[in-house]
């Protein structure tokens, strides 16, 4: 698999909240899987639940859904839990 954040990716998600979409790279469906380690159709169910869960996601076509790294990034840091910060 590719690595997808680049240099400029990884500045523009310290010195900016909104990264630029267009410039910071993106996932295919099995790309996020492969990640997170769950099979695609598990983001695919997650993406067609009600309410849709998982990272957000831009749908290009009825066949092709992408995934932008500093979403897939937020996302997975949204749900992170600190042992440590959690007992306190």
């Amino acid at each position: 698999m590719t690595e997808l954040l680049t240099a400029a990716s990884r500045k523009s998600l310290t010195a900016d909240a909104s990264p630029d979409l267009l410039h910071s790279g993106w996932y295919s469906t099995d790309e996020v899987a492969d990640l997170l380690g769950v099979d695609s159709s598990t983001l695919r169910r997650w993406r067609t639940g009600s309410p849709p869960q998982g990272p957000p996601f831009v749908r290009l076509t009825s066949r092709v859904t992408m995934y932008s790294v500093p979403d897939v990034q937020a996302w997975l840091a949204s749900r992170r839990i600190d042992p440590a910060q959690a007992a306190a």
